[in-house]
């Protein structure tokens, strides 16, 4: 039976630990976008080329196109897809799982895909896997060769983890980071390392009767190589940011909720770090119109420093009847031009459709707080753009966002052109002098130099989309720039030379 997610307050822990899914059956369409449009459906999902990306965004692979994941669909057992869909709208699968017997290559793989710096991408499955099921890391090659690198509940009452419920981060050492929700010393979800090679170390595990508490996001890696990441219960209840070392020395900076009626947010997704070294994130209830939503408050987007004092830079459902969005169930992400974007998973303009309370929207806010909505879905006849959008959406190099939706009975992927201007983007974005970087971006093919703020470096074309490089003696932290004929194109974050 078809679900839709609704304002969860309070959050229950098996809605964490089990989200619901969605079953599509519907069709494949392209539709290019270019500059001279804003909003388009590029694909829809049907059951055999996967369905519901859930919450999992799209990224940009070494060759322009995009890689995401289906956690429904796909082959004969609707265990979900990786999929690579081209910037018109060209929707490929290169892998179903549960090809393999008793889905020992896992299933239901609902957070995305990281590119890693080998050009592979890497992710999770929440189930699937060895005899317990317990989840999987896999890599997958851009042609769809899968290799699993760890099955989880492997080892005896899953104090390895289980359920990974968010996505990878790759570490300035090479290594893979990320989370699970369930399993380790106490039950209540883990963090982890892995090597490319498959080793694993929990680095922390996670207690709910603790002041750490339970079920983490996803994490980030933070200029002062630490990783920064979210719970969404905590000491409140409500949910927590935390700072952890590579070592695993965790400290709770913050736990939401602690003001009258959940005026500073309750249960934050995941976070950016932006530019100014700060972050921010969104949270999916409290807020200041706490009687809206259930009365549970329609969520907030906020600033938080390293040192963790929090910063409520906007209140969802503002405006009358919620047209400025409600609910924002995913994390941020910081554009070229420096404001935030993100998406709402109900309201915006479309208020009677989608059980009456809106079908979410694509909003764009500063530094300062000034929101815009920039896309109310179901805007268009019989939803014909979709609704629902759970994830993230992503900015490609060349300017566009591009993102998913779950509800509608669809799934689909759009994209979103609102004239900011092309850009290289650096993998990874902080390393030693002499360390290999990676350049992505769009018509590369005649570079004539690329330089660290300012210092040349030497450097290889691989393809109209990648350059290869390594950070040059004397280089400082700084922008990225690529010199091409006519033009000089700047990475979209400067990149950090660590000491």
């Amino acid at each position: 039976m078809s679900q839709t997610k609704a304002f969860y307050c309070p959050v229950m822990r098996n809605f964490l630990l089990s989200k619901s899914v969605f079953t599509l059956i519907v069709c494949v369409v392209s539709v290019p976008i270019c500059s001279a449009q804003k909003f388009k459906t590029l694909a829809i999902f049907d059951g055999p080329d996967g369905d519901n990306p859930y919450s999992a965004g799209l990224v940009q692979g070494t060759d322009g196109n995009f890689y995401g994941t289906s956690a429904d669909g796909g082959g004969r057992y609707n265990a979900g897809t990786v999929f690579k869909i081209t910037p018109a709208g060209q929707v490929t699968t290169i892998y179903d799982f549960c090809s393999q017997p008793n889905c020992t290559d896992g299933s239901m793989p609902e957070e995305g895909v990281v590119l890693g710096r080998n050009g592979d991408f890497y992710g999770t499955t929440s189930s699937g896997g060895g005899v317990n099921g317990g989840g999987t890391i896999f890599e997958i090659t851009p042609s769809g060769r899968l290799q699993t690198l760890y099955s989880f509940c492997s080892q005896s009452g899953c104090i390895d983890g289980y359920q990974p419920g968010a996505g990878l981060v790759q570490g300035t050492n090479e290594n893979f980071y990320g989370t699970t929700l369930g399993g380790g010393t106490y039950d209540d979800g883990t963090i982890f390392e892995i090597t490319a090679a498959g080793e694993l170390t929990t680095l922390y595990n996670f207690c709910a009767g603790c002041t750490d508490c339970y079920a983490p996001e996803a994490l980030v890696l933070a200029t002062n190589g630490n990783f920064y990441g979210t719970t969404r219960l905590g000491i409140s209840n409500k949910g927590t940011l935390f700072e952890i070392t590579p070592a695993g020395k965790l400290t709770t900076l913050y736990s939401f909720c602690t003001q009258s009626s959940c005026g500073d947010g309750s249960y934050p997704t995941g976070i950016v770090q932006a530019v100014n070294g700060n972050f921010y994130g969104t949270t999916t209830s409290g807020g200041a119109n706490s009687s809206d939503c259930f009365g549970s408050g329609c969520g907030t987007v906020f600033e938080i420093t390293p040192a963790g004092k929090l910063t409520t830079l906007y209140s969802f459902c503002s405006q009358a009847n919620c047209t400025d969005g409600a609910t924002p169930d995913a994390s941020l992400i910081q554009a070229i031009d420096g404001n935030f974007y993100g998406t709402t998973y109900l309201g915006g303009a479309s208020v009677g459709g989608c059980n009456g309370s809106g079908c979410g929207t694509i909003f764009e806010i500063t530094p300062a707080g000034k929101l815009t909505t920039l896309h109310s879905f179901c805007s268009k006849p019989n939803c014909a753009d979709s609704n629902y959008p759970w994830a993230p959406i992503m900015q490609a190099t060349d300017g566009a966002f591009f993102g998913t939706t779950t509800g509608g009975g669809i799934g689909s992927i759009f994209g979103l052109a609102t004239g900011l201007h092309p850009f290289v983007e650096s993998l990874p974005a902080a390393g030693k002098i002499g360390a290999a970087v990676m350049i992505l971006g769009n018509n590369l093919t005649n570079a004539t130099g690329v330089s660290f703020n300012g210092i040349e470096a030497t450097f290889k074309v691989v393809s109209a989309n990648e350059i290869r490089t390594s950070v040059p003696s004397g280089a400082t932290t700084g922008l990225i720039s690529v010199t091409l004929p006519g033009q000089s194109l700047k990475s979209n974050l400067p990149f950090h030379v660590i000491p």
